[in-house]
């Protein structure tokens, strides 16, 4: 039985109030949907099986390049985190696992489990960390890490990311990501040729050590910290790093990591035809890599991308099983309920992308029919179906209102009381 930091007495309390007004809707919603040929109940079955791994550093108040406002009641290290952590669970339902970022979360590894399993969360893929300097390090990566020209350098990132493998293989992870900063900020300052074959030999060196069982997640990302030319700067280079790295290498898609305009779904879809997609980090964007909460700017396009997920899935493709993650930065919100907030958006998108009509949007695109099959996506994505993610939670024993019964708790306040204010920051994205 998981520990719960909010009363369960609470959240039962909050359902019992809201109950008869579910009811209602999620009938009103499965009449029409019945209407459609679409079964309600089958629907909000697969978005109760359907979860996504929140980040250790998202529960922490995030910053910008030029300073960091700390919120009330900051976690003061990993085992605060993971606290945070199952409150999100809790009330959503939607987020049993957690992914951790080394050294930033590093501790005993026996520790960790023991308090993962008194929480009720699992450990999802492991996010090794060679684009900043820890204390003791005896090679700084200002310069590169995976690509570094010293020879010195680019072993003990390699051993960093071994490291993490290893307190991974120890939680039950069976995943690791990998993103760096190298790259260069003036032409010239960086042979490009030269930078990738180091870094390929650096990840082959990480490649070898992988269980049988996991997987090897490499991230792309067009900027920052390097504003001219980047390693790893678009999913074509992600990809020609997988196809060379083996079958255990794949693409981690993050939604911010892409330029404005950039057709994100279809990069997905092509993914998912070569079998190199691994997973997401999802939030969402205005100008860059901004990491605001999924779907505050653009829930079309979480729409969209969740579109060819279904129809991978619906389409039975050969090992589809891409890894869910949240990355966000929370620089104005209560992160826990970003979080919330998030996770919900995401099973939003989910959801509507399962009330498309596949048959006829296959009919309309065969006949070249541009206005009928636009109009089929739209028609599932106007969809209200707030009320199949309300019943989802409440049938797990989550709230149907996860952000108000999560104010009602007062458990900001309370970890407030317990735990030391943060100083303000300087610059620096966590």
């Amino acid at each position: 039985m998981a520990e719960f930091r909010i009363a369960q007495d609470l959240v039962a309390t909050d359902n019992d109030k809201r109950a008869t007004a579910l009811k209602a809707d999620y009938e009103a919603l499965g009449a029409t949907l019945a209407r459609r040929g679409v079964d309600i109940e089958a629907v909000t079955r697969k978005v109760a099986e359907f979860f996504v791994a929140v980040p250790s550093w998202g529960v922490g108040t995030g910053g910008t390049r030029f300073a960091r406002f700390p919120g009330t009641g900051e976690p003061r290290g990993i085992f605060d985190k993971l606290d945070d952590c199952a409150v999100i669970n809790q009330l959503t339902q939607a987020t049993p696992n957690v992914s951790l970022h080394i050294p930033w979360d590093k501790a005993d590894a026996r520790e960790l489990k023991a308090k993962g399993d008194a929480l009720g969360l699992g450990f999802d893929a492991m996010n090794s960390n060679t684009f900043s300097d820890a204390p003791g390090q005896a090679h700084s990566y200002k310069y590169g890490s995976l690509s570094h020209t010293d020879a010195a350098t680019r072993a003990q990132a390699v051993e960093h990311n071994l490291e993490c493998i290893e307190i991974g293989k120890a939680l039950g992870s069976k995943a690791l990501t990998v993103w760096i900063g190298d790259g260069s900020n003036f032409p010239g300052q960086s042979h490009f040729t030269k930078a990738f074959e180091r870094y390929l030999a650096s990840m082959a060196d990480i490649y070898k050590a992988l269980p049988d069982d996991w997987k090897l997640f490499s991230e792309h990302k067009m900027y920052e910290p390097a504003f001219y030319s980047t390693i790893v700067q678009d999913w074509g280079t992600n990809y020609l790093i997988a196809q060379t790295l083996g079958p255990k290498a794949y693409c981690l898609v993050d939604l911010g990591h892409h330029a404005p305009n950039t057709n994100i779904e279809m990069i997905v879809a092509r993914l998912i035809q070569f079998g190199k997609l691994g997973g997401f980090h999802f939030n969402d964007s205005k100008y860059g890599d901004d990491d605001l909460d999924a779907g505050a700017i653009d829930p079309y396009r979480l729409f969209l991308v969740f579109n060819e997920l279904v129809d991978a899935e619906q389409r039975g493709v050969n090992d589809f099983n891409p890894a869910h993650m949240i990355d966000q930065s929370h620089n104005v919100t209560d992160p826990i309920e970003s979080l919330i907030n998030s996770a919900n958006e995401i099973r939003r998108a989910y959801a509507q992308a399962l009330l498309v009509d596949r048959k006829a949007l296959s009919g309309y695109q065969d006949d070249n029919d541009a206005l009928m099959a636009s109009e089929t996506l739209k028609r599932a994505y106007r969809a209200d179906v707030e009320p199949i993610l309300a019943e989802a939670r409440r049938r797990a024993g989550g709230a149907i209102d996860p952000i108000a019964v999560y104010r009602a708790s007062g458990y900001r306040k309370k970890v407030a009381a317990e735990r030391p204010a943060s100083a303000a920051g300087g610059g620096g994205i966590i």
